[in-house]
């Protein structure tokens, strides 16, 4: 049951909660990050799995967010990501994660079945030209 709600300074009730999960990305978006040279956090410094699931589990419970949304980086580039989505989906808020979707092949059953109820895919243009010139990566 939730002790209260979290009021920005507009009176707007904030739900929904958004947790980069990773800083790395397997593309190079030239929006996003530099073709190279990209400082990364020591993996020693992310957030494990139970930080992470007692952080969403605070906001869940204690402010009353009902949506959670796993980004990056690129997330699906995060080491068991399903164990993670596992661990997350008993808090019955909405999960949902954001890609760029050049793993999900790979993925979407698995992270499915732990509780993943939503994808959101990344597609920054449906030209293959325009697609590899922004992503710096030819993997349309």
């Amino acid at each position: 049951m939730s002790q209260g709600t979290l009021t920005d300074s507009y009176g707007r009730v904030h739900r929904d909660l958004r947790i980069s999960v990773t800083d790395r990305c397997n593309f190079r978006c030239t929006y996003c990050m530099p073709a190279e040279g990209m400082d990364w956090h020591p993996r020693s410094e992310l957030l494990t799995f139970e930080e992470l699931r007692r952080v969403a589990g605070t906001f869940v419970e204690r402010y009353g967010f009902d949506s959670i949304r796993l980004t990056g980086g690129e997330p699906t580039v995060r080491h068991r990501l399903p164990v993670l989505v596992e661990q997350l989906a008993p808090l019955g808020a909405d999960l949902s994660l954001t890609t760029n979707g050049s793993t999900l092949t790979a993925q979407a059953a698995e992270l499915r079945a732990a509780g993943l109820g939503r994808i959101n895919v990344s597609l920054d243009s449906l030209r293959p030209e325009r697609f590899a010139a922004l992503t710096r990566r030819d993997e349309l």
